[in-house]
């Protein structure tokens, strides 16, 4: 069974930074873009950041841009994405997502096809 677990999400002071993980099991993704995305209550889902299979190309929404830097661990398996200079906008569940062995990034969910549980992230003013 395939498994993204994602950590390191709390409750935050506006200016201040997070760090969040995403551990995969049961498969390797080392050949796969994967993704952040975040939800906000009564928004819809949109994706933050994403990178490729090799961690040499990214993308980022506009509002993240400068803040949030999404990276690849070692082994190309984990990802991260650390965000800094957090704003109250940023209130959200943050999910991790990976498309399956294809390696070019993408913002679009339906491209991704293993999705973690999410973890919350709250940013207070």
């Amino acid at each position: 069974q395939v498994e993204l677990v994602e950590s390191g999400g709390g409750l935050v002071q506006a200016g201040g930074s997070l760090r969040l993980s995403c551990v995969p099991s049961g498969r390797t993704f080392s050949d796969s873009a994967m993704g952040w995305f975040r939800q906000a209550p009564g928004k819809e889902r949109e994706s933050v950041a994403a990178i490729n299979w090799s961690g040499r190309s990214t993308y980022y929404t506009d509002s993240v841009k400068g803040r949030f830097t999404i990276s690849r661990g070692t082994a190309k398996n984990t990802v991260y994405l650390q965000m800094n200079s957090l704003k109250s906008e940023d209130t959200a569940i943050y999910y991790c997502a990976a498309r399956r062995g294809i390696g070019v990034v993408s913002s679009v969910d339906r491209d991704y096809v293993y999705w973690g549980q999410g973890t919350q992230v709250t940013v207070s003013s």
